[in-house]
């Protein structure tokens, strides 16, 4: 399979087998990746500062700024393993 293809597949597993699992971190940095992968640089405003939820989110996509969509593509496949294989595939 190609790049696309396994990232895919990945958004898949975690979002069907895994994501109830993870913790807030592995859940932000997934999400980071994604939005990565399939937006590019973050391209919004940073939300306001009652939406803590939303900002954490926007910090981890702006931590990723930078990184190409097809390396933001391999890490989260890479990524989406390691929690597959750490929280198990959940039907």
């Amino acid at each position: 399979m190609g790049l696309n293809e396994d990232f895919e597949a990945a958004v898949d597993s975690i979002s069907n087998k895994v994501n109830k699992t993870m913790s807030d971190d592995e859940l932000k940095e997934i999400y980071s990746l994604y939005k990565q992968a399939t937006v590019g640089d973050v391209n919004t405003d940073r939300p306001g500062m009652l939406d803590f939820k939303g900002k954490a989110k926007w910090d981890a996509w702006s931590g990723k700024k930078g990184i190409s969509q097809d390396d933001a593509k391999q890490k989260y496949v890479e990524f989406a393993a390691q929690m597959l294989e750490k929280h198990g595939a959940r039907a």
